[in-house]
């Protein structure tokens, strides 16, 4: 059963007032309020032995659609595991100003560290790809917050970095991942500003890290506190550490995998440094260097990451072109890069898979970032708008987005061949949501026309007009 945590605290603002909190251990409890004076909520995670009479370290999850609860559901098990409280707003959103973020995640620590013991020196931020971005800047407006675990995004601006004020960045990171190469890249622009930083890179079909890697930075984190004099020191955790993180770099060796087991073993230099002798690791590293293996492998990865770079630059270049020239006649070449990449899908060199994951992650970001811009104007450019929605239906043909904003897109120009094309397409998919078809914006006429509720009933029964027979 889920134990049930009564504390009661003082909060303080314009008003003194107490409040009653009735918080969950081992379980998430959502919509609690930041203070009487904002309409905010954030959600709290206790571990299951979390004790009021000693301090805790905390991480709070930056969400930039505002949704806590999921924020914590998936770091939740890593985070009881490791010993950690976790907290995320409800209320940040990527259409706000980073100002204001900033503004409603620092009420938010402040609502915790009035309701919660927490260890001064502990704590910390997270978040997933651009909530990771904003939660690596966080630190340099928050003075309390020590460092950041960036789960697919590098660091969100180095300019904010100040070299006097270190904190500990540790990024994770898929090498499927579209955001590896920048992550990768990033950490020697970190050596130099003396920054501590480790890069925990994994492979998986998820881009999404398993909890034992999110435990590890968590372990990372409390390490380095212990190094740092802000934890006392745990000689059976530091070496039941060290021996877990080896055992992992051993894993990799043994799967041909010598590039993560020289990352994890340069993390472990950083991490076990201050912290015990590391003459074995050190020699162990250098072998693994000077390996056929290694050397092999590392020639292969550069290879790869100069073919992606240029891949990278004709996509961000024919896409702008095409925008500006409005040529669909292009949509054919763009299903042609698409092919080529499910071509090396299924190639049997990893890195050739890795580079393909990458790049249709790259693309289907840049005509993601492109249909914001594009769609924030004041006066929206429909005919640009609706050739990238196409492009964004054979670079993700899966999704139905594009092809609904197609049709959206193609009404309000009167496009209706258009718009039933790409309604017959997402219906050939399995597309089955009547509701949302007969209630697209830009698409009263259409949803009229015999044609478009003969292709309803086709593939779904039951147009909502009828079907005059011809």
């Amino acid at each position: 059963m889920k134990k049930i945590l009564l504390l009661t605290f003082v909060l303080i603002s314009s008003i003194v007032y107490s409040q009653e909190l009735r918080l969950l251990k081992g379980a998430i409890t959502e919509n609690l309020i930041v203070n009487d004076s904002v309409n905010e909520t954030f959600s709290l995670y206790l571990p299951t032995n979390f004790d009021v009479n000693r301090p805790w370290p905390v991480t709070f999850v930056m969400d930039l659609e505002g949704k806590g609860r999921a924020a914590l559901s998936v770091l939740s098990s890593a985070a009881e595991q490791e010993g950690y409280v976790l907290a995320s707003s409800n209320n940040l959103s990527d259409s706000l100003p980073i100002s204001q973020n900033v503004l409603i995640a620092n009420r938010m620590l402040n609502s915790v560290f009035k309701s919660i013991p927490t260890a001064k020196y502990r704590v910390y931020t997270a978040g997933f790809e651009n909530g990771a971005m904003f939660a690596s800047l966080l630190p340099a407006f928050i003075s309390e917050l020590k460092g950041v675990i960036s789960i697919g995004a590098a660091i969100g601006s180095f300019e904010v970095l100040n070299p006097k004020k270190p904190y500990q960045f540790i990024g994770v990171v898929n090498r499927a991942d579209f955001n590896f190469a920048s992550m990768y890249q990033s950490r020697s622009e970190l050596n130099k500003l003396k920054f501590p930083n480790e890069l925990l890179v994994f492979d998986g079909e998820r881009n999404l890290p398993e909890k034992n890697i999110i435990a590890k930075a968590f372990r990372m984190l409390t390490l380095s506190s212990m190094a740092k004099g802000h934890l006392q020191r745990n000689d059976s955790l530091i070496n039941s550490s060290y021996n877990e993180f080896l055992v992992d770099v051993n894993a990799n060796v043994s799967n041909q995998k010598p590039l993560l087991a020289t990352y994890q073993m340069l993390d472990m230099e950083k991490i076990f440094y201050p912290l015990m002798e590391l003459d074995s690791l050190k020699a162990s590293q250098k072998i693994l260097r000077r390996s056929t293996s290694y050397k092999q492998a590392n020639r292969s990865q550069n290879s790869y990451f100069l073919k992606e770079s240029f891949t990278k630059e004709d996509y961000s270049y024919y896409l702008e072109e095409d925008i500006i020239s409005y040529n669909y006649a292009n949509l054919g070449w763009w299903k042609y890069q698409m092919e080529e990449l499910n071509k090396l899908d299924k190639s049997s060199n990893l890195f050739e898979r890795q580079m393909s994951s990458r790049l249709r992650g790259y693309i289907n970001a840049l005509v993601s970032d492109n249909i914001d811009f594009i769609a924030a104007d004041e006066i929206i450019d429909w005919e640009a708008l609706n050739l990238l929605y196409m492009i964004k239906t054979i670079t993700a043909p899966s999704e139905s987005e594009g092809y609904l904003n197609v049709m959206s897109a193609s009404s309000k120009m009167e496009d209706y061949g258009t718009a039933l094309f790409y309604l017959e397409e997402l219906l050939k998919m399995g597309y089955s949501d009547k509701q949302k078809l007969y209630s697209i914006e830009h698409t009263s006429l259409l949803r009229i026309m015999p044609e478009f509720n003969e292709l309803i009933e086709k593939y779904l029964k039951g147009a909502r007009y009828d079907v005059i027979e011809r």
